[in-house]
């Protein structure tokens, strides 16, 4: 059974930073690759970010390229960095893992098996 819990949402203003974390209890950790998405009320659930098992393959989605960092431990850890933040960044952030062993990490939503229950991130003008 593999879950994931993630934190550090909240309130922030235009302009301003967060660290969302997303803790998973797994016994191998680097075994899954694993992303970041998120979706905005009426909106579609869309990738943000994603890293390899071994943390050196990381993708962002265009939207955020430039602002955001994506990074892992290797016990147990995700993490999402996010800077300069906008009203178009207020979502729920969720991290997803997928075991499949790909190539490349997917960016697709409906490929990833486990997900944790997201964390609210607003951003206030």
């Amino acid at each position: 059974q593999v879950q994931l819990v993630e934190s550090g949402g909240g309130l922030v203003q235009a302009g301003g930073s967060l660290e969302l974390s997303c803790v998973a209890s797994v016994r191998t950790f680097t075994i899954y690759d694993m992303a970041w998405f998120r979706q905005a009320p009426g909106k579609e659930r869309e990738f943000v970010a994603n890293i390899g098992r071994t943390g050196g393959d990381t993708v962002f989605a265009d939207s955020v390229k430039g602002r955001i960092g994506i990074s892992r431990d290797y016990e147990k850890t995700l993490y999402l960095d996010l800077n300069s933040l906008n009203a178009e960044d207020t979502a729920t952030y969720y991290c997803a893992a997928d075991d499949r062993a790909l190539p490349t990490p997917s960016r697709e939503a409906a490929e990833h098996r486990y997900w944790g229950q997201g964390t609210q991130v607003t951003v206030s003008l």
